[in-house]
């Protein structure tokens, strides 16, 4: 049994300590913002906030994340106001918008850890298929 804090809130789980987070948060918890793409940490789309550092859920175990705050992009903000959200409209960065949950996570703890434009960009490593760069670029360059 692990307690979890996920978006403010605690949430006691029943996994083995080697589950990953990922599937906890979208099996167990019903969070769905969080998406799974590669499972090798690679993509980015799995991406959310442990402790306010981006981290890939994929491969995080879940006894790692106990006891940390975790956030997913449903409790980045309750109405889409985050800046980075509001960027992302802003901009109309998403095509598909299968990554954009983690793209977004990426760039908000990059903020979070006072950074800006360039420097967030350089921080992002996620990875859109649909090849919106130069959007997310634009949406960022503001920030």
């Amino acid at each position: 049994m692990y307690a979890l804090n996920v978006n403010g809130k605690s949430y006691s789980v029943n996994v083995t300590a080697e589950t990953p987070l990922l599937w906890v948060l979208r099996d167990l918890l019903g969070l769905t913002g969080t998406k799974y793409g590669c499972g090798i940490e690679v993509c980015g789309a799995c991406t959310v906030l442990v402790d306010g550092q981006p981290e890939k859920s994929c491969d995080m175990d879940t006894s790692s994340a106990a006891g940390k705050k975790i956030v997913t992009i449903e409790g980045l903000s309750p109405d889409r106001s985050h800046p980075a959200q509001k960027a992302w409209i802003e901009h109309q960065v998403p095509q598909c918008g299968y990554c954009q949950s983690g793209m977004i996570m990426a760039c908000a703890g990059a903020m979070q850890a006072g950074h800006h434009g360039k420097e967030i960009l350089s921080e992002m490593n996620n990875v859109c298929v649909c090849g919106t760069y130069s959007r997310i670029k634009d949406a960022v360059q503001g920030l």
